[in-house]
């Protein structure tokens, strides 16, 4: 029971933020791309899939992750009592359980085209260097949404066997979305992060975070309009992003205070009710 406990804690899988935020690009793609004329038995299946996907990748990507940074993990409050820093579970034990995950998640992987298997591959690197980027850049985010937010593009693929103008615009304006979110949720640890050296657009950007996250939230909103556009979607789509806007500028950002932990945790939380959001913003355009 207490191997299950930490393995549990390694993989954050009491903490399902993390795989939905992974998840919710996946299934905006999937729902963009989809025709809902036909039946639903594929979408549900598939939408089955990238969430298996998410949950395996973002487990093996949690304990890549907490290996890279065990030393420094025990130097910041929030992440010293991680099971690898604090010598719960060996890097040994974690590899092997990273390397089963990821050994499930490729079972998952091989149910798509071809095109989607190769361009998923292709994506590895990316996201398992992520967890190095804050040594070398302030812009560790920017890395992280461009891994976070690929599964849109997938999603799409897995559909059309294609790749076009449309996924790709969603899926930039996604990569600013996480860079916002991720900011705000840097704010946590920023202080621990300046002692020990690593970087983020959180200490980057701390005289100013509100400018620097409304204009990535911004970038995202205006990508969700023209996706619209590109799409030919109804004004009733249009309209319904006025809730999404709402959310973004207002909720997360009019009253952010980066000197709250608190605060920030729930702001970052918030957007996985964001990306419920943004799922019905589409399901509109496409049924209406």
């Amino acid at each position: 029971m207490q191997n299950i406990k930490l393995f549990i804690e390694l993989t954050r899988l009491n903490r399902p933020i993390g795989y939905m935020l992974l998840f919710w690009p996946c299934l905006w793609g999937l729902t963009i791309a989809y025709s809902f004329i036909s039946e639903l038995e594929k979408f549900y299946f598939y939408s089955l899939l990238f969430l298996l996907g998410s949950v395996l990748m973002r487990s093996a990507g949690c304990i890549v992750n907490d290996i890279v940074d065990k030393n420094f993990d025990k130097k910041v409050e929030r992440t010293k009592n991680r099971p690898i820093a604090s010598g719960k579970i060996s890097v040994k034990l974690a590899l092997i359980y990273s390397i089963v995950l990821c050994g499930l998640a490729f079972l998952v992987l091989i149910s798509f085209n071809k095109f989607t298997i190769f361009m998923a591959i292709l994506s590895m690197p990316l996201a398992f260097t992520y967890p190095l980027m804050k040594r070398f850049t302030y812009w560790p985010q920017l890395f992280l949404g461009i891994t976070f937010n690929y599964g849109l593009v997938l999603a799409w693929i897995s559909i059309n066997n294609s790749i076009s103008i449309v996924p790709i615009i969603f899926y930039l304006g996604a990569i600013f979305w996480t860079l916002g979110y991720d900011t705000i949720y840097g704010y946590q640890d920023i202080k621990d992060d300046e002692i020990i050296g690593v970087k983020s657009t959180s200490i980057k950007f701390k005289k100013n975070p509100k400018i620097f996250i409304s204009l990535c939230y911004s970038f995202f909103f205006i990508s969700l309009v023209i996706v619209g556009i590109l799409m030919n979607y109804k004004l009733l789509y249009f309209i319904s992003l006025i809730a999404t806007f709402f959310h973004l500028i207002v909720y997360q950002i009019k009253n952010l205070n980066i000197g709250d932990a608190n605060q920030c945790l729930q702001k970052f939380k918030s957007n996985n009710f964001l990306g419920l959001i943004v799922f019905i913003n589409i399901l509109i355009g496409k049924i209406i």
